[in-house]
């Protein structure tokens, strides 16, 4: 019996498929593994110089773009420029909540863990950026 050509051509395909979905799980997996134990550094505001910073922070699939404006060794503003996320919308309370608390040590959004540590991580970005 012959197999045909389509068939080998299929399960070729199949396998290929099959392979990039594995690879892709364990990549973004990975990436997740290490937002589980990302640590931010404590804001010192006292450092901050007045200004606007933009910091950035990205790990797979989770990216977050903030402006931040510092006046007077405070943060008066944070803009969520850009924020790519699955289900982490929740998160952008996130920069709200850190104006309030003149802190990067605020709350996690709970359903939102992996958005809001890179949120915090890219406003962490922006301030060090405004040390003198």
């Amino acid at each position: 019996m012959k197999v045909k050509p389509i068939l080998v051509m299929a399960l070729v395909v199949l396998a290929v498929c099959i392979s990039a979905i594995i690879g892709a799980k364990a990549y973004i997996g990975a990436n997740l593994e290490e937002l589980a134990h990302l640590k931010l550094s404590a804001a010192d505001l006292s450092k901050a110089a007045d200004g606007i910073y933009e910091g950035s922070y990205k790990v797979f699939p989770v990216a977050a773009v903030v402006e931040l404006k510092i006046d007077k060794h405070r943060i008066t503003e944070i803009k969520l420029i850009r924020h790519e996320n699955g289900q982490g919308s929740a998160a952008e309370a996130i920069p709200g909540r850190v104006v309030e608390a003149q802190s990067l040590d605020v709350d996690i959004v709970a359903g939102a863990t992996y958005s809001s540590k890179v949120i915090l991580k890219a406003i962490e970005n922006a301030l060090l950026c405004s040390y003198r």
